[in-house]
């Protein structure tokens, strides 16, 4: 429903909510048409739609969420801290903000305080930028699924269906 209500959305290649070795519960894999080298301020905008897409239907559905998101609400806030931080792709401007990737066990030459060419006040302008980034995200997403929420279950049951099917020819 989500993907495709988004412009600039990678096309689904496969769904599952067949819970695999891998720790996921259930995954939606999306893959580009053909090689890409850049990718577009609004194609990562629908990046993160789509990453917080599973955890605002489970809220929408069950009026609650669970753990289940972690790895797509860390996928998405990682899309928007680079957009602030380092695509320059946000109200704070044109403007790489330089952070040390060291140890965060070892301090750094300036008495333990990260290692960064920007302030405290500016850190938390980013942070709130970042914030804004997901919430709006946020809003929208909650507005498309509500609005197809009738595809949204229908879709659910036929997954659901087909991997009951394959539970049970598993089992025989």
């Amino acid at each position: 429903v989500l993907f495709r209500s988004l412009p600039n959305s990678d096309p689904v290649h496969k769904i599952s909510i067949i819970p695999r070795s891998y720790g996921a519960l259930g995954y939606v894999l999306q893959r580009p048409d053909d090689d890409k080298h850049l990718v577009t301020k609004s194609e990562l905008d629908s990046r993160i739609k789509v990453a917080l897409g599973g955890t605002l239907a489970e809220e929408l559905i069950y009026r609650e969420i669970s753990t289940g998101a972690t790895s797509d609400l860390n996928n998405c806030n990682s899309i928007a801290r680079r957009m602030v931080k380092e695509f320059g792709m946000s109200r704070m401007g044109k403007i790489f903000y330089r952070e040390s990737s060291g140890s965060q066990y070892l301090p750094s030459a300036f008495g333990g305080m990260p290692d960064r060419d920007f302030s405290e006040q500016t850190a938390r302008e980013i942070d709130m930028e970042v914030r804004k980034i997901v919430d709006d995200a946020t809003q929208e997403v909650r507005s498309i699924l509500d609005a197809r929420k009738p595809a949204l279950e229908a879709i659910a049951k036929c997954l659901d269906r087909k991997s009951t099917r394959l539970n049970s020819s598993h089992r025989t």
